[in-house]
């Protein structure tokens, strides 16, 4: 059954408008405090009406963070507020904190003036379907209180960072230590900015933060995952090792060798994978998404491991993981799940796997690396400007037939709406980088043309 609010990554928009106002968000809180309280007998998966909520830097968290907390006591749901937090930390201080769920407030690698809701079950993983679709349909009810004696009652988890931070550091074995790395880490100005410097730091390395310097507006501006152009210059002027760049709500990385040579998902989930062959850890196979670059599907398979291709979005990578009982997957964005480790995508635990195995190896993270190459890839973002979808139109259909023709079984082509922007996202990949570069950009202005005609 098609959702009415929710998409693939929990609810995102313009502050503001939609369901990001704080009336609204107030009413999604009572809303996800009422299911709560109705299934299992005011238990959801055995646990306590209790519900975590974390956020990123972003200056509307006050807003919607007081909204929620309002809304979940009108309910008769207790609060625990973990302050600014990755999203994989609320994610795994929702298990350790025995709660009901947990909620983030971030529009992950968007803007400052987007915002958004994550929601995790009490194990720490999305929300089932049902549960979503509950969710939906108490929020499109009246609004009532419960008895004053039965509200729910708030507090604040002082130690959730320190909590979270020893978390990330035995993801590795213990005797692995960082010294002698130096480290350029790029926080994005977001809800990694305190804590990926405290645990890269002690761990050994000698970390220099930049992107660690939030003020509400700055998130994900000119910076992070999404921008690592300055990581790179970065990376090269102050003579590093390498560099890692979270995104936003520190989902996401990508890694940055001391060569100034962006490394992104597909290359990371490759080392992670060789990583774990090393270890004799049994991870089944790796599963990439229609957007992962054809070269690490052939380099995994050389690894003699299994490979499948998920519809894009880290909710679909786990769907396929928990399937086929494989441990390791991710997308070529940087969100990496790594199922032997925690339960979602987390940005400061990929990266130090990789650390872990180039300590391990002995080796660099451009030495690492090598054994994958890369197909050629473009990808162009064109902006929807009507409600018809232009993947409709024949001509574009017929752009996208002739561009495969001319690529010969080499390569390939994908169309595809992104699932939190108005956005029709152009790939195409093959192996002559100037043949790929042309028919994307055929494609896109065919996109963009029946866009504006619609």
């Amino acid at each position: 059954m098609t959702k009415k609010y929710f998409g693939t990554d929990g609810i995102r928009g313009k502050v503001g408008t939609g369901l990001m106002s704080p009336e609204k968000v107030l009413k999604l809180g009572w809303a996800v405090g009422r299911v709560l309280a109705s299934h299992n007998n005011g238990q959801l998966n055995g646990r306590a009406k209790k519900v975590v909520i974390g956020k990123d830097t972003r200056i509307s968290g006050y807003m919607f963070e007081s909204a929620l907390e309002a809304g979940l006591s009108a309910a008769g749901v207790d609060i625990e507020l973990l302050g600014p937090m990755p999203t994989p930390g609320i994610a795994y201080l929702t298990r350790t904190l025995r709660a009901s769920a947990g909620i983030v407030i971030s529009a992950s690698h968007n803007p400052y003036y987007d915002n958004g809701l994550k929601f995790f079950s009490a194990q720490g993983e999305k929300l089932d379907d049902e549960i979503e679709h509950a969710i939906e349909a108490m929020f499109d009810t009246d609004m009532d209180i419960v008895d004053s004696a039965k509200l729910g009652k708030a507090r604040r988890i002082g130690d959730a960072e320190g909590r979270y931070i020893e978390a990330c550091k035995a993801s590795i074995p213990i005797n692995i230590r960082l010294n002698g790395l130096k480290i350029v880490l790029d926080c994005s100005n977001g809800a990694t900015y305190d804590i990926a410097p405290k645990v890269f730091t002690e761990l050994g390395a000698d970390v220099i933060a930049t992107g660690d310097q939030p003020d509400g507006l700055n998130i994900n501006y000119q910076c992070g995952s999404t921008d690592p152009s300055r990581l790179v210059t970065r990376v090269k002027v102050e003579g590093a090792d390498l560099g890692i760049a979270f995104d936003g709500d520190g989902d996401r990385v990508l890694m940055v060798d001391h060569r100034g040579e962006v490394v992104d998902g597909d290359g990371l989930l490759y080392i992670i994978a060789r990583s774990r062959l090393q270890q004799k850890e049994d991870i089944g196979g790796v599963v990439g998404t229609l957007m992962s670059n054809l070269g690490m599907e052939i380099a995994i398979k050389e690894l003699g491991l299994g490979f499948e291709r998920s519809n894009v979005g880290d909710r679909y990578v786990l769907e396929t993981l928990n399937k086929n009982n494989w441990k390791v997957g991710g997308e070529s964005s940087g969100h990496i799940i790594c199922l032997d480790r925690t339960t979602t995508g987390d940005g400061i635990v990929s990266a130090l796997q990789v650390l872990a195995y180039l300590v391990q190896e002995g080796v660099g993270l451009h030495e690492a690396k090598s054994g994958m190459s890369q197909f050629p890839q473009v990808m162009i973002n064109v902006p929807l400007t009507g409600h018809a979808d232009p993947m409709q139109s024949s001509v574009v259909q017929q752009s996208v037939v002739q561009a495969e023709a001319k690529l010969n079984g080499r390569g390939r082509v994908l169309l595809r709406p992104s699932g939190t922007e108005p956005l029709i996202r152009v790939m195409v990949e093959g192996e002559d980088e100037l043949l790929v570069s042309q028919l994307a950009n055929d494609i896109a202005a065919q996109v963009e043309q029946a866009a504006k005609a619609a």
